[in-house]
């Protein structure tokens, strides 16, 4: 054989391509499957040093092992020099070329290990958090439902005593509005139009009550069509407006509703009655909090000699609380399209990861045995790995692209199934 890339004969050249081809393979499986051993090993949280340095001597060791085997099968057995000889001429020079590539490949491995992990362990503390919101967030719309049918009883039983042909009205408008409350109690947001709408279907049920004690306004449509609010923030502002403040026709208490800039304002007059009852401590603190778990915007709480209003935010994008399900319903088609993200990012790790190597090769090649560029063997071998990936990859249809996958499955399930049938 000559200098560079030249063999005698086509013989020649399958043998080296052969060899080459079957180092690449045990060791490849080899170290493949103490990566994989490693993995699923049980780790506790502080063992990520010991890890790496079990990791590394231990692929080192495969490493070593595997050379031996396999310069011993090929030497010994296919070319025929007795064993004594070999092990006489044997260096460790032999294996350095085999040692710096598993090297290389075990940091870019961990590096790669490590930084998934990190981000698994990320995606893991955010549904945490997330799970644990939701679970708040819901608890404190469970309060809506018995707080408002009780303060609702509350006020229908005044009626009875005061005025029994309004509280056979109340009951009716009731019906209607405690509709409302179980539609959109399961709801993180609302528009602010649904909210003024109730708003007002809320305080005719207060005026059969307190009639002419009570002088109410607020606008008919939000100027943005697209504002939202968290549901039944307007019902429980304007409850704690009554509950908190006289009643009378001498002292009416005046209600009114209204936008400024990115907030919506429950406003009214200040005038607090002297003995107040027990809070249920639902209202205005319900609404805090779930507007916390939702938005950074707070909830402005102005309290002046003569005035008392409280802005709440209007949201204008689309926020949500992640749901923990205890069983996910995952269609076919989301399975499928998790199962192309992962094969995707599996060939950009490869690809990644033979533009990083095959320079090295080269480089290590020619430093030591330039007469001889076998960096070709790798080139062309991981390169035809790499098309086969793409191919399934990329490709839709044609032979063995994802189409004929899906294809395959569902012809073969219809089959299973005729079988039964």
């Amino acid at each position: 054989m000559e200098d560079g890339f030249k063999f005698e004969d086509s013989k020649e050249f399958f043998e080296s391509f052969a060899f080459y081809q079957l180092y690449s393979f045990v060791l490849g499986y080899s170290n493949m499957a103490f990566f994989g051993y490693m993995a699923n090993r049980g780790w506790r949280k502080n063992d990520t040093v010991k890890r790496v340095l079990i990791g590394f001597f231990g692929a080192v060791i495969i490493t070593l092992i595997g050379l031996f085997a396999l310069r011993v099968a090929t030497t010994v057995f296919y070319f025929g020099v007795p064993f004594k000889d070999f092990i006489e001429r044997e260096r460790f020079s032999y294996y350095q070329f085999g040692l710096w590539i598993t090297i290389i490949i075990l940091s870019v491995f961990h590096a790669i290990y490590f930084y998934n992990r990190y981000q698994q362990n990320r995606i893991k503390e955010q549904k945490v958090i997330a799970g644990t919101a939701s679970a708040k967030f819901d608890a404190l719309k469970n309060q809506l439902d018995p707080h408002f049918l009780f303060n609702s009883l509350n006020v229908l039983t005044s009626l009875i005593e005061e005025n029994p042909d309004s509280a056979q009205k109340f009951t009716t408008s009731l019906s209607k509005v405690y509709r409302y409350v179980l539609e959109q109690k399961n709801k993180e947001l609302v528009t602010v139009d649904e909210e003024l709408k109730f708003a007002k279907t809320y305080m005719s049920l207060l005026k059969m009550r307190f009639e002419d004690s009570i002088i109410f306004s607020s606008p008919e449509h939000s100027i943005n069509p697209e504002s939202k609010v968290v549901p039944l923030s307007l019902q429980l502002l304007l409850e704690n407006a009554v509950k908190h403040n006289m009643v009378t026709v001498s002292k009416p208490l005046h209600i009114k509703i209204y936008e400024d800039g990115y907030n919506l304002v429950v406003e009214n007059n200040l005038q607090p009655k002297q003995i107040v009852k027990k809070s249920s401590g639902v209202g205005l603190s319900n609404i805090q909090q779930r507007y916390n778990l939702l938005t950074d915007k707070k909830v402005n709480i102005i309290k002046e000699a003569k005035r008392f209003a409280v802005a709440v935010p209007m949201l204008t994008k689309q926020v949500s609380i992640m749901k923990p399900q205890s069983k996910p319903e995952i269609d076919d088609n989301y399975i499928r399209a998790r199962k192309h993200v992962e094969e995707l990012k599996g060939f950009y790790y490869s690809l990644g990861s033979y533009f990083l190597v095959i320079p090295f090769l080269i480089f290590v090649n020619l430093k030591t045995v330039p007469q001889f560029h076998w960096f070709w063997f790798p080139i062309f071998g991981w390169g035809l790995g790499l098309t086969i990936q793409a191919f399934r990859v990329f490709v839709d249809d044609g032979g063995f692209g994802r189409s004929w996958e899906k294809r395959k499955i569902e012809k073969y399930m219809e089959e299973e199934k005729k079988n039964w049938d």
